[in-house]
């Protein structure tokens, strides 16, 4: 009986233990899971936040061009030509943003981005005044330059 008894224990005390470290594994398949997303999000943050600060700088970089093309004599290329490549510029850069929208959880970065795309368009609006030129540069790189500090945070 003692033998009977001795054997259900260790069939029990084996049955315990599988139990057991099935748990502990299930658990640690599942950290390794949350941590792949989690790692995977980030990376594809990374490479949204990247591509749209890029978008940013080249579409804004051809708005400065364009009012240069504009405004300063001579121009080296055709006014028509660099406004095309502003639209298409214009249009990466909200493929980019959409991208940043769809990936952050956070509606102030969102929101930010956003405003920041704003701010570059507005400088084709601006007038032959060259100092209000300057100005809306400098605040738009420093706008380029806080985003970015915003969405490094998030990552």
């Amino acid at each position: 009986m003692e033998a009977i008894i001795a054997s259900a224990i260790a069939v029990l005390g084996t049955l315990l233990g599988s139990g057991i470290t099935l748990a502990f594994q299930r658990h640690a398949v599942e950290q390794g899971h949350r941590f792949t997303r989690g790692e995977r999000l980030r990376q594809e943050r990374l490479d949204a936040y990247s591509a749209y600060a890029g978008a940013l700088l080249n579409y804004r970089r051809v708005l400065v061009h364009l009012w240069f093309c504009s405004y300063e004599e001579p121009p080296r290329d055709d006014v028509g030509e660099v406004r095309m490549r502003s639209y298409a510029l214009r249009s990466s850069a909200q493929e980019a943003l959409f991208r940043v929208q769809m990936l952050t959880d956070d509606v102030a970065l969102s929101r930010a981005a956003e405003e920041v795309l704003d701010d570059i368009t507005a400088l084709y609006r601006v007038d032959d005044d060259r100092a209000e030129l300057d100005a809306r540069r400098r605040d738009t790189r420093e706008g380029i330059r806080l985003l970015v500090g915003a969405a490094k945070r998030q990552l």
